[in-house]
């Protein structure tokens, strides 16, 4: 419990950071002086009774990640707007419960005066996590015709369903939409993964030597961030 504490108190510190625009050094504090950083950071530059509110609830939600859920749920019976039902999802999608979340979407969707992109992504989103392909595609086809889904991550996870499904040809045009240049490290490192599986090894070499390039020009927080993935790369390249 207290490392969880700790780790949701840092977020919360580095979060109010960057969203004052305070100065970087304090990331420094709060990151190698965990507890002692973030209270000193807290009482320096956050501390007053509303925000103390606002720590209040980020760490509640964090600690006991359902009572956001029965919060909106109570504040959707006692309205029920199309912005409480959403954000009922969203509470739900944020906890991976993708069951519940794909419910209450469906039922704000049947609202034809909303602008829906953003519902049927987080559709897609769902069905994909639940291994549903099909329902994938059929949310994801939805968003064809919308400029916003070439190269975004729902046409990435639409190639991720068609592979699934075996079709392998139009699985590969979508997935080559997400390789772009310093970006989407992880869904490139996803895709030359799917060229090795493919037995295309020139085009999986190509993607994760400009990602072992590009990670040496990375930020510190962005080498801390990607990790796990440049690690993997830098494992593939010496098995290919």
């Amino acid at each position: 419990m207290f490392y969880y504490l700790t780790i949701a108190l840092q977020g919360f510190c580095i979060y109010h950071l960057i969203k004052n625009r305070n100065q970087y050094y304090w990331i420094f504090l709060i990151l190698f002086i965990p507890v002692i950083g973030s209270i000193i950071y807290l009482v320096t530059q956050v501390y007053n009774k509303r925000d103390a509110d606002v720590i209040k609830e980020n760490l509640t939600s964090v600690l006991i990640p359902t009572k956001k859920v029965k919060d909106l749920e109570k504040k959707l019976q006692f309205s029920e707007t199309f912005q409480n039902r959403l954000d009922v999802a969203d509470a739900f999608f944020e906890i991976k419960d993708y069951s519940n979340a794909i419910t209450h979407y469906e039922v704000a969707l049947k609202d034809e005066t909303q602008n829906n992109y953003f519902i049927l992504e987080q559709l897609i989103a769902s069905y994909y996590n639940l291994k549903d392909y099909n329902k994938t595609i059929v949310y994801a086809e939805k968003l064809m015709s919308y400029p916003e889904f070439k190269q975004s991550k729902s046409e990435f996870i639409y190639g991720l369903a068609l592979d699934k499904t075996g079709d392998y040809e139009a699985a590969e045009k979508h997935l080559k939409s997400i390789d772009q240049r310093y970006s989407n490290y992880s869904e490139r490192l996803v895709l030359a993964n799917f060229f090795i599986a493919k037995e295309k090894g020139d085009e999986a070499i190509e993607i994760l030597n400009e990602i072992a390039i590009e990670s040496q020009h990375m930020t510190k927080l962005n080498k801390r961030k990607y990790r796990e993935t440049i690690s993997e790369v830098e494992k593939l390249l010496k098995s290919l």
